[in-house]
């Protein structure tokens, strides 16, 4: 599957973005879905995650509770709602692609970069405090 982040921005604390990640191919409804980012001078680190179904979702402490996970299989994409964003939000965010995960895989599983086989190019969220 291919994909291509989109709804990056700037915006201010405490404000919201939407991120939407729009995929290609005829297996996503088959793919679970993450997400993950990479802040200046620092390693890509997981933000969230949704089975193929999406009837599971996972996040990283970080970020419990502000955003959410979702996704259409019939529009083939998967988003990224982000409420109440900090400065240190600030990040190039990826989505990433698993085609292999079972659905009854837990948190370890899905928070881990190296599952997942696709990725799209990336979109930039600026928090400014």
């Amino acid at each position: 599957v291919q994909l291509q982040a989109s709804g990056g921005g700037s915006v201010q604390a405490g404000g919201s973005l939407r991120l939407s990640c729009a995929a290609s191919g005829h297996t996503f409804s088959r793919t679970a879905m993450g997400w993950f980012r990479q802040a200046p001078g620092k390693e890509r680190e997981f933000v969230a995650a949704i089975s193929r179904t999406g009837g599971s979702t996972f996040y990283s402490d970080s970020v419990k509770g502000r955003f959410t996970i979702s996704r259409d299989n019939a529009k083939k994409t998967v988003y990224l709602q982000m409420n109440s964003l900090k400065s240190e939000d600030t990040a190039i965010y990826y989505c990433a692609g698993n085609r292999n995960a079972i659905l009854s895989a837990g948190p370890s599983y899905h928070s881990n970069q190296e599952n997942y086989e696709s990725w799209g190019q990336g979109t930039q969220v600026t928090v400014s405090s």
